[in-house]
């Protein structure tokens, strides 16, 4: 797979002097890649994103995206990369939907005829075609949010970035946002770079985990590999997925369970457990 982004042991140094290094393994973006970073607040997840977006330049180490330092071509890197933010807020400035998600095809000389057929197709994607017209202030957060993605997507980017894109919604909105996500890696291939500390979800969303505990990468494989290393999430003060955490519990009693960490699995180890045949 082509690799689009990679990050080597990065020293950052804020303003206020306070010092954030990001080493131990490289993290590596391919194509197609639905990657989630997970790790507790301050371990180091914004200032990654940070320089994947070059908003940031590392005193030492490489970052490298779409074969270039993103800091130094930021304009060349920002047209092939898709940013959501945490608090969508801060970055829908359109009067209306449309003119929201709109704003970056006009603003790069994209034809009103194409950027129209762009927009609508993205706005059917994310099943908002009929909020078009709307205020986004006046929006539910999970509304907001799918305008932030629609925004963010609607140039077709090859890389999109997200931090705790499920932060404040509710469980419906939460679904609703994972499918997407999901529906859009499939239908453009555009790989998803996540940030989240809803552990739970990323099973399902997820082919790829990186865990960062106090600015080392110190683990990555995938969601079943990751998610089941109670030793490494303990230690980076993470709590495993309630299933991973129920199953555990179950085999300390003595039964012959494994660690499912999908709905789906979870329910074929208990039919077995119970000696359930579907017959009958």
């Amino acid at each position: 797979m082509r690799e689009l982004a990679r990050v080597r042991c990065l020293r950052h140094v804020y303003p206020d002097r306070t010092e954030v290094c990001l080493c131990g393994l490289d993290f590596v973006v391919q194509e197609k890649d639905r990657l989630v970073v997970l790790g507790p607040n301050g371990s180091g997840k914004t200032t990654l994103l940070a320089h994947l977006m070059g908003l940031l330049e590392p005193v030492e180490g490489e970052v490298e995206v779409f074969g270039t330092n993103p800091c130094k071509d930021f304009d060349l890197v920002r047209r092939r990369l898709g940013v959501v933010f945490q608090n969508v807020d801060e970055q829908i400035i359109g009067p209306t939907v449309w003119d929201d998600v709109a704003f970056s095809l006009l603003n790069n000389g994209i034809p009103v005829d194409e950027a129209c057929l762009m927009v609508e197709e993205i706005l059917e994607d994310l099943g908002i075609s009929h909020l078009r017209n709307k205020i986004p202030h006046y929006l539910s957060g999970g509304e907001k949010r799918k305008v932030a993605l629609a925004g963010a997507m609607v140039m077709k980017p090859e890389l999109l970035i997200l931090d705790e894109p499920f932060t404040g919604l509710d469980p419906k909105s939460k679904g609703e946002i994972l499918e997407a996500l999901l529906k859009l890696n499939e239908k453009y291939g555009t790989a998803l770079v996540v940030t989240t500390h809803e552990i739970d979800l990323v099973p399902v969303l997820a082919n790829k985990v990186y865990v960062l505990d106090r600015g080392n990468l110190v683990l990555c494989g995938t969601p079943g590999e990751v998610l089941t290393n109670l030793e490494v999430l303990q230690k980076a003060c993470l709590e495993p997925p309630i299933l991973v955490e129920l199953f555990r519990r179950l085999a300390d009693r003595g039964l012959a369970v494994g660690t499912p960490i999908t709905m789906e699995e979870a329910e074929e180890q208990l039919l077995l457990l119970v000696g359930y045949s579907g017959q009958g």
